[in-house]
């Protein structure tokens, strides 16, 4: 420092080390506030982990009846249940069983 007079090196002493100090609780906030960023993100991607589980579980149940819906819409005349009284009602009945299966194994599993 030769430009500095010596009488004024003990304050610029003073003004480097809080500089130096300011400089560091700066760097310190900096890497919370990217911990804290971080830390949301991760509590984010849970929750939408989470919400697609929810809709993966009520597609699967909606696509069930839909299948079984379809296949008989395709007007076959040789299906045997067309021809019984209770076809019908065992269709609507197997849809129900296999919708209540599925939600009972998606509860059990934690995506419900």
């Amino acid at each position: 420092m030769p430009f500095v007079h010596e009488g004024s090196r003990p304050f610029f002493r003073d003004v480097s080390d809080h500089l130096t100090r300011v400089n560091e609780h700066v760097e310190g906030l900096d890497r919370l506030l990217s911990d804290i960023l971080s830390a949301h993100l991760a509590q984010m991607g849970v929750r939408q982990n989470d919400d697609m589980r929810k809709i993966s579980a009520w597609a699967a149940m909606a696509a069930v009846p839909t299948m079984i819906a379809g296949i008989y819409g395709m007007n076959f005349t040789h299906m045997p249940e067309l021809k019984q009284p209770w076809g019908y009602p065992g269709v609507v009945v197997l849809m129900a069983g296999v919708i209540a299966v599925l939600y009972r194994w998606f509860k059990r599993r934690g995506w419900l």
